[in-house]
């Protein structure tokens, strides 16, 4: 026989309106007894009826998360899976059901963002991938479907976000390479549409404005892959070939980059510094073993779930920047010996 949240509510001697509101997320349970409620639940098998939950709070208790570009290329599915994850977990433990659905700048001028919200049935949308001139940044912005989007700084009456503090990721890792005496700092970054590329290189920017090194800004723009990694050292050292340090505004471009230093016969880091973005798996079985700034990309998508479901309730929600944290490793060192004469 099917458990019931009268079952629950039984075993963990509360009302049955306690055990639907811990269920379901709301602020008003103590976190004590929501805690309860959820390992009880857990521990008797309780899988809600969603057509029954559907008709009563007259919502389909289904999250979008729409990837735009995901079939474009596989170079952010580090940072994608994780935050899958986490978007997985999160509106399973709320009680939510999730649909992944993809979508591109061509498909969302097709396509706009309400119908597909309401072809999906949607109560709402976590929106991952968009550019600066995607047409759904805007149309999220008026809709009254709420949406969280990941690593796009807008918000509005019905919308969030969730971000990192890329400013200050790109300045600790900049700020540390001055601090081991480079002075000509190359800057490898993502494309000009992307938020995190703007914000990181302002954070590039800082870090050479404190240390009173603004004449020394060299950037080349990728698109935070393997192989503009490469072509982007390629290119800084030709123009610039007393550069001892690289930062990249990813790790694939800052393992792109040190391919390509080896095929120049360049030792990292002896000759010359790197320091990637984002922490990926990949960083840590490198040769030498790179430097970066590790994101959270789990806790993009827990926290990324639970702005939307209070954004579902009414609520206000600010946003939500994470911590950056700079990891060092094998491929940043000291400024070599002969620059420092």
């Amino acid at each position: 026989m099917a458990v019931t949240i009268k079952d629950i509510a039984k075993a963990a001697g509360v009302s049955v309106t306690t055990v639907s509101r811990a269920l379901n997320g709301y602020r008003d349970i103590h976190p004590n007894t929501r805690k309860r409620v959820l390992k009880i639940a857990q521990e008797l098998n309780y899988r809600p009826s969603g057509i029954a939950r559907s008709l009563v709070m007259k919502r389909s208790q289904t999250i979008g998360l729409i990837v735009s570009e995901m079939t474009h290329s596989r170079m952010g599915h580090h940072f994608l899976f994780d935050v899958i994850c986490g978007v997985n977990d999160q509106a399973t433990t709320l009680g939510y059901d999730l649909i992944l659905a993809t979508t591109s700048p061509h498909e969302q001028q097709v396509v706009p963002y309400m119908e597909l919200c309401h072809r999906r049935q949607l109560d709402g949308v976590i929106l991952l991938g968009v550019r600066t001139h995607d047409p759904y940044l805007q149309e999220v912005l008026q809709s009254s479907i709420p949406c969280v989007l990941i690593d796009v700084p807008v918000s509005g009456e019905r919308c969030s976000h969730v971000t990192l503090d890329n400013r200050e990721g790109a300045h600790q890792a900049v700020a540390h390479l001055i601090r081991d005496g480079h002075r000509h700092i190359g800057f490898i970054n993502g494309h000009r549409e992307a938020f995190v590329s703007e914000e990181r290189l302002q954070g590039y920017r800082l870090a050479l404005k404190e240390a009173g090194l603004t004449g020394e800004e060299r950037v080349f723009y990728g698109d935070f892959d393997e192989a503009s990694g490469s072509e982007g050292a390629r290119r800084l050292l030709a123009e610039h070939p007393d550069l001892t340090a690289l930062f990249c505004a990813s790790d694939l471009m800052a393992i792109g980059a040190m391919r390509e230093l080896k095929a120049m016969g360049k030792k990292v880091p002896q000759d010359i510094s790197v320091i990637g973005f984002d922490d990926i798996d990949l960083a840590h079985y490198v040769t030498p073993a790179l430097s970066t700034v590790h994101q959270p990309r789990y806790q993009f998508g827990t926290q990324a779930v639970d702005v939307i479901v209070n954004l579902l309730k009414g609520e206000k929600e600010e946003p939500v920047v994470l911590a950056p944290e700079l990891l060092i490793r094998e491929s940043s060192g000291s400024m070599p010996v002969l620059e420092k004469r």
